[in-house]
């Protein structure tokens, strides 16, 4: 494989028991590879996407807008404002002579008719190139309308992906320090005022596809836990307002809002905790984590063996059942984040499944050590790869089932493997113990499916195959 690779990637594509160096991270895509990354405003709206009472409105060509509309299986239990997509829509005569009146207008027409509790405004590339003075258009707006109004910015060449999850978590730092009542006891002060009469916990990094927030709040609530903000799934204004009040912090996706939980901390002296929720092993461990932080409360932690011991009893023999079938099958895991591909990875060894490959688009170089412990010997580990490369690999490492998002997906299935679909599109609940049933079912079904035995006679049998 590696005489294949793209010479700048040589240090992105590591083989455990093979290789014996630090895999590089955290840099822009090579140029020449066909990255399955997205760009920062891509990154930015997808965390700020979910706050469903809030106006977005993307500064830019209309292009961006339709890119990233309904972009997450984020649901709502309430508005659904959030599923609109509204640009500015700059053209020609906009790039040449500014686009912040445009902008200006947009806003003016917008917020009265749809009444939004805020708004967020994407810069996309064009704008930074051109310089509209964003923040002042922002700035003039939320005073004329009585709503914030959060510039993002998030210009596209400004970085990577993760470069978006950062200014998104700028912008909702924003608007927590706009709340009045923190505003009243001087913002910033690391000693906090508020004291709940009960455990008050925000789950940072949840975007609540396909209704995982609500199971996971569920999770909580009956261990006398109370979620004060979920960000940004099934988000409101107001709740993220109030993050600030909560006693501790749990980071799900923490390539996404690890940076708003770090400030949180530095500002208002709340501690975060980083867990996940796929996977039987990791979704247990993020509801004991949460008791053992309350452990001045023994009842939480009672009410939690409780929980997780119930829950248990209905899995196991049903996922007990898929093992029989799936046990040698080999997969091939790479998703956005590297902390939900060890979930990945714990989650497909207990169904018997071994995991040849993996990756992200977004790993940290630590995050890639505590990969390589993870994996077994032979794993081929890859950051920020691409169709070419993980065909190769899927080829050579004769996978059965690659675990991707929608961009991988038409290519597991001309390879022939099969595919489970672990993107933010997704309208599947895999989150929590619900959801590792659904992931066991669908890798079960995908790897079961009578079209991979009809797909590998048809390879055998092509007649062209000779020529």
């Amino acid at each position: 494989m590696e005489c294949s690779l793209i010479k700048e990637r040589e240090q992105q594509v590591f083989t455990k028991g093979r290789d014996n160096y630090t895999i590089a991270s955290e840099r822009g895509s090579a140029a020449g590879s066909v990255s399955q990354r997205a760009c920062v405003f891509c990154g930015s709206r997808v965390v700020l996407y979910p706050i469903a009472d809030a106006l977005h409105l993307v500064h830019g060509p209309i292009g961006c807008a339709s890119y990233t509309w309904d972009i997450r299986g984020a649901l709502s239990s309430g508005p659904e404002l959030h599923r609109r997509s509204f640009s500015t829509d700059l053209r020609e005569n906009d790039v040449i002579f500014g686009g912040e009146g445009k902008l200006y207008k947009s806003l003016k027409r917008l917020i009265p008719e749809y009444k939004p509790n805020a708004v967020f405004v994407y810069s996309t590339c064009i704008v930074g190139i051109i310089g509209d003075d964003v923040e002042a258009v922002c700035s003039r707006t939320a005073i004329e309308e009585g709503i914030p109004v959060i510039p993002v910015h998030s210009e596209g060449f400004r970085g990577t992906k993760k470069e978006g999850y950062r200014a998104a978590c700028s912008a909702l730092l924003r608007l927590i320090e706009l709340d009045d009542e923190l505003r009243n006891i001087e913002t910033g002060s690391k000693i906090k005022k508020i004291i709940n009469t009960k455990p008050v916990i925000n789950i940072l990094g949840e975007f609540n596809l396909a209704g995982e927030a609500w199971i996971i709040k569920d999770y909580y609530k009956k261990m006398g836990v109370e979620v004060g903000a979920v960000l940004t799934g099934d988000g409101r204004v107001d709740e993220v307002k109030s993050a600030w009040k909560a006693d501790l912090n749990v980071v799900q996706c923490s390539g996404s809002l690890k940076y708003l939980a770090k400030d949180m901390e530095d500002k208002f002296g709340i501690p975060f905790k980083q867990v996940s929720f796929f996977g039987i092993e990791d979704t247990a461990d993020a509801l004991y984590t949460v008791a053992e932080y309350f452990s001045e409360k023994p009842e939480i932690a009672e009410k939690t063996r409780e929980l997780v011991q119930n829950q248990l009893s209905e899995l196991y023999p049903v996922l007990e059942g898929y093992r029989k079938d799936l046990a040698g099958k080999k997969a091939a895991v790479y998703v956005g984040g590297a902390f939900k591909a060890f979930s990945m990875l714990r989650s497909l060894k207990f169904l018997g499944v071994s995991v040849v490959l993996m990756g992200s688009q977004t790993g940290s170089p630590e995050e890639y050590e505590e990969m390589k412990d993870m994996a077994d010997p032979g794993t081929v580990i890859v950051d920020d790869s691409n169709p070419s490369e993980l065909s190769r690999f899927i080829i050579e490492l004769d996978v059965d089932l690659f675990v991707g998002g929608v961009k991988e997906r038409p290519m597991a299935f001309k390879l022939g493997v099969a595919f489970c679909d672990h993107n933010h599109e997704r309208k599947t609940a895999l989150a929590g113990f619900e959801g590792m049933f659904n992931f066991a079912k669908e890798v079960h079904k995908s790897l079961m499916s009578p079209v991979w035995q009809t797909i590998g006679e048809s390879k055998e049998n092509d007649p062209w195959k000779a020529q």
